[in-house]
């Protein structure tokens, strides 16, 4: 008979199943799905793209070591999740932008977005674009597009003559003169005005695949998001042709790197595949509401943050029953609850 009291057992919480691949390996497969999207805008902006993205990467790093330092917690950096947020908030942001401004909101979204509130895993909103969207305290600053094909200077002051972007010319239904500014193919090969690392679908979708293939991401996020801004921009065109204004409305603006991205962050998207469902038609509806009917001619970053309010409460409705618990009992649960 097994004398269980001699056992050395180490009663643990789950998960019990244990793999080689960690929170490093995640964010290192994420920085690499990242790299074409990088290599296209050096290729775009010049390589102010690289200096600003590095700053950006850099500074976060710095940001969540001091934190923890100074609060004397042990050291998280090592998971480089503070790097992937550096990258993705260089991506949404113009390459004109100072180095001064995006060490700013390296500092809001580490220290503040995500480290007061545990750190990794305690965030209840995406940090990147919670510090774009601080950004816009500087609202001029954000609103400066260099032209595509434009080498912004590494170092100095950035004199570019600010160009607009495609979402300026959907903002004002002018699917004509954005037509004869910017073709199909060049929308979605990146040969665009806009931000570092949204401006070319091709290398976004080859990263979406990347993931998809080393199994980072589930597509169900992405594909209801991007499906439901193609539906909603097809059957309420504003332009003369609905394929083309929905084609527009896609590569356009952030969309698509919003949706591989961001939306799909682990903390702050649901977790079911069904609360994935209901997240990624969320985001598109405010997507598509903003682009139509806000002052502001681009919707991604905000229907991302507002749908991460959200999340608790899709996780708590589409939670799925527990293997052998009637559904009367669970009926009578809540009749009893709400007496």
């Amino acid at each position: 008979m097994t004398d269980y009291k001699e056992l050395k057992l180490k009663a643990s919480t789950s998960p019990h199943v244990r793999t080689k691949e960690d929170a490093q390996a995640i964010m290192l497969t994420v920085i690499t799905a990242l790299l074409p999207a990088l290599a296209f805008a050096v290729y775009n902006f010049g390589l102010r793209s690289l200096t600003v993205t590095l700053c950006s990467m850099v500074g976060c790093v710095v940001f969540e070591a001091l934190y923890r330092l100074i609060a004397r917690k042990h050291q998280t950096v090592g998971d480089c999740s503070a790097a992937v947020t550096g990258m993705l908030l260089a991506f949404v942001c113009p390459v004109t932008i100072p180095y001064w401004t995006i060490l700013i909101a390296d500092f809001f979204a580490i220290v503040v977005v995500k480290q007061l509130y545990g750190g990794i895993g305690k965030n209840f909103l995406n940090p990147a674009l919670a510090g774009r969207a601080f950004l816009f305290s500087w609202a001029s600053i954000m609103s400066h597009w260099a032209a595509p094909g434009t080498k912004a200077a590494v170092w100095g002051a950035v004199d570019v003559v600010t160009y607009p972007t495609p979402m300026s010319y959907l903002h004002a239904n002018d699917l004509t003169g954005l037509q004869a500014v910017y073709d199909l193919p060049a929308m979605f090969t990146g040969r665009i005005g806009g931000c570092i690392g949204e401006v070319s679908s091709l290398m976004i979708l080859a990263g979406f695949v990347f993931l998809l293939a080393r199994k980072v991401i589930l597509p169900n996020i992405p594909l209801t998001y991007v499906g439901t801004v193609a539906l909603l921009t097809f059957l309420f065109p504003r332009g003369n042709d609905p394929v083309e204004w929905m084609l527009y409305n896609i590569f356009g603006g952030g969309l698509l790197l919003g949706a591989v991205f961001m939306a799909t962050d682990y903390v702050t998207s649901p977790v079911s595949r069904k609360g994935q469902l209901i997240y990624g038609v969320g985001c598109g509806l405010i997507t598509v509401f903003i682009r139509y009917f806000g002052g502001y001619n681009e919707g991604v970053c905000y229907s991302i943050l507002l749908m991460n309010l959200v999340v608790w409460l899709i996780d708590k409705n589409v939670r799925p029953r527990r293997f052998g618990v009637a559904k009367t009992a669970i009926f009578k649960r809540k009749e009893a609850a709400g007496k």
